[in-house]
């Protein structure tokens, strides 16, 4: 192997050659119904985000602290093995979320694959989907809406596994005395 004057060697691929071998790889992989999980890390105003989608929406959304590769791995244990980087199945949600971030959106429009949550836990996601831009709900609200008003400590497990924060916003949730509960993405975000 030579040096070359670029400060490649001979045999290293040209910039890009890597990323279009990924793009096309991550092209025949879904026209052949072998892309079961698609995902793509953003670049947001609280730190990268993981984003991962199936065919049927946006399954997961993962802060940096949540540790990317363990929720790839739980994604593949809990979804599918064939998880694959491929962002052009998550454009709409990254393009969604950068207009969010620069306050254009306020709300999501996007799929979501629920496969991650379901029973009460789901409900209340549901509830917490529909708060409107900037409003804030309880848990105990949030509890009465999903049909379980005694189940307040159910609603906060449910809004701590929430496996698209952000999108479904459960950043705006508060204790009963209006202070902060935990959020995965922690008090900075």
């Amino acid at each position: 192997m030579n040096d070359r004057e670029d400060g490649r060697l001979d045999d290293d691929p040209e910039p890009g050659a890597l990323a279009r071998l990924r793009g096309g790889l991550a092209d025949r992989a879904a026209a052949a119904g072998l892309l079961d999980v698609a995902y793509a890390t953003v670049d947001s105003p609280v730190g990268a985000l993981l984003l991962c989608a199936t065919p049927a929406g946006l399954v997961r959304v993962a802060y940096d602290g949540e540790g990317h590769d363990r929720v790839l791995e739980r994604i593949a244990d809990r979804v599918s093995p064939r998880v694959l980087e491929a962002p052009a199945r998550l454009d709409g949600a990254a393009r969604q979320l950068g207009e969010y971030f620069a306050g254009r959106r306020r709300r999501f429009d996007l799929a979501v694959d629920w496969r991650l949550t379901g029973g009460f836990r789901r409900e209340v996601l549901a509830a917490t989907a529909n708060l409107g831009y900037g409003a804030t709900a309880s848990y105990g609200q949030l509890a009465t809406a999903a049909g379980r008003a005694r189940a307040v400590r159910a609603a906060g497990t449910a809004l701590a596994t929430n496996p698209v924060p952000i999108v479904v916003p459960c950043h705006r949730v508060l204790r009963g005395d209006g202070s902060l509960g935990g959020f995965v993405g922690g008090p900075e975000a």
